[in-house]
């Protein structure tokens, strides 16, 4: 079997410790030019792209760091990949002088043709936009998965009813069911099988997960005791289309604030079927686009009256993350928001929870957007390993991609 190489970028666009003057915007990272798709790797490159903001031509550095599962980069000397993991001083396009709130746009692909940066560990990494001279300094950063697919896993989705309770609407019963099937090969050892993630287009924040030791009536794991696995997934709802903005038409989308709709307000649509949409992903006007510029865009929804909760924007424009920052006002029976935007589609939805600390309690993707059967999805599959080798790893050791219309 040939040895498949991925890479799946996860993009937090928030900088951090950011120095005066510098800013980034529209942080993002695709597979080689298709800026839609949700960067899993087999022999394209992984682009990373951004604006800037500085009053002068920067001297930024992009680092590299191997993780755990969780997400924390590791300390460990034989994961380090010194000498690889360092990208200084790169080329930047000067941005057209119509753009007011950004000079200079950055475009690579990694691995570089030069051989100085690599991904040779199967697994979670972060990479870290940084001062060239002071990598302490950080402007922003993203997560991406590097994968070697050895198992060749049979992965299958079909339609089923949640039962664990009555659902009300029935149409929230409505679930897919993931299950993967493998034989392990002898050169891996069948306790040191983790884990199965699952995640749903680009929801990377949101990993459904069957772990081996906890078997429930939604999440089952199998072992024959010999070298047959089999994990399930059974609670997937699909929801439903994404919304979609598209700025793009200067003509149409005049001024520095605009709406996200046309028409402004908008309301639920949970027994209304969504149009196909990016699996939600963005298309952002060209950088040397005299229009590609940033505007305040409002989003507007007026609830149904039985709200109780908070409603926050989600979509890819902040990586599908349920944040405090984009919990939205309510004023005249009314939630709204604004968010800076470069002129493009965006895929994006609305959410209810409440804030409890830093974090999000109590989600509910499908209080304005439903769920439904019809729904196409991409969901991405991964299997996890417990690698003694160097020290101890967390290597991903499968991965398959399924769309729900097959």
């Amino acid at each position: 079997m040939n040895k498949i190489v991925s890479f799946l970028l996860i993009i937090l666009l928030t900088p951090v410790n950011a120095q005066e003057n510098i800013k980034l915007l529209s942080l993002r990272a695709y597979p080689g030019d298709d800026e839609t798709a949700l960067p899993v790797l087999t022999t394209e490159k992984l682009t990373i792209d951004f604006d800037l903001q500085s009053d002068q031509v920067p001297q930024l550095g992009v680092v590299f760091k191997f993780c755990d599962k969780n997400w924390i980069p590791t300390s460990n000397l034989f994961l380090a990949n010194n000498g690889h993991n360092i990208y200084t001083n790169p080329d930047y396009s000067v941005l057209p002088v119509t753009l007011k709130n950004a000079h200079y746009h950055f475009r690579n692909q990694f691995p570089d043709n030069k051989g100085l940066i690599s991904f040779p560990f199967s697994g979670k990494w972060m990479y870290f936009i940084t001062d060239a001279y002071d990598t302490s300094i950080v402007y922003g950063k993203g997560k991406f998965i590097v994968v070697n697919d050895e198992l060749g896993m049979h992965v299958t989705l079909k339609k089923e009813k949640l039962e664990d309770k009555t659902y009300f609407p029935t149409e929230l019963s409505y679930a897919f069911n993931v299950t993967a099937e493998f034989n392990l090969p002898d050169k891996f050892f069948p306790s040191f099988v983790d884990h199965m993630e699952v995640i749903e287009n680009q929801k990377t924040g949101y990993p459904y997960i069957v772990d081996k030791n906890l078997n429930t009536n939604v999440r089952q794991f199998y072992w024959d005791g010999n070298r047959k696995f089999t994990f399930t997934v059974r609670d997937i709802q699909p929801g439903n289309e994404y919304r979609q903005t598209d700025i793009r038409n200067y003509n149409k989308f005049t001024g520095n604030t605009v709406k996200a709709q046309f028409d402004g307000l908008e309301y639920s649509r949970f027994f209304k079927e969504g149009n196909p949409d990016l699996n939600g992903g963005e298309i952002l006007l060209n950088y040397q686009n005299d229009y590609a510029t940033y505007l305040n865009v409002n989003f507007s929804i007026k609830p149904p009256d039985n709200l109780f909760n908070d409603v926050f924007l989600v979509g890819a424009f902040n990586n599908w993350q349920v944040l405090p920052e984009y919990k939205m006002t309510l004023q005249n029976n009314i939630y709204s928001i604004s968010v800076l935007l470069k002129r493009g589609i965006y895929d994006y939805q609305y959410v209810t929870g409440n804030i409890s600390g830093k974090s999000i309690k109590d989600i509910d993707w499908y209080y304005f957007e439903g769920n439904s059967w019809d729904t196409a999805n991409y969901y991405y599959v991964f299997l996890y390993y417990n690698d003694p080798d160097l020290g101890g790893y967390d290597h991903i050791i499968g991965y398959a991609k399924i769309f729900s219309k097959q």
